[in-house]
């Protein structure tokens, strides 16, 4: 499962870095995958991550 943040959506809260610090970090104040990380989907962290991400910019597909 691929995991990627849409930058229209995320409004930088840090919520996915503070969940799945080994994914998620922010850039410019926003968040982003990891390079090298874009399938760790299936993850839990990854999944809570997505889960509480206050903007829903978190897509898991």
């Amino acid at each position: 499962m691929k995991v990627s943040v849409d930058p229209d959506r995320c409004y930088g809260s840090g919520e996915c870095a503070y969940r799945a610090p080994s994914v998620f970090t922010e850039v410019d104040g926003f968040g982003t995958v990891l390079p090298g990380r874009e399938q760790t989907g299936d993850e839990p962290e990854v999944r809570e991550a997505a889960e509480h991400c206050p903007s829903q910019a978190i897509r898991l597909t």
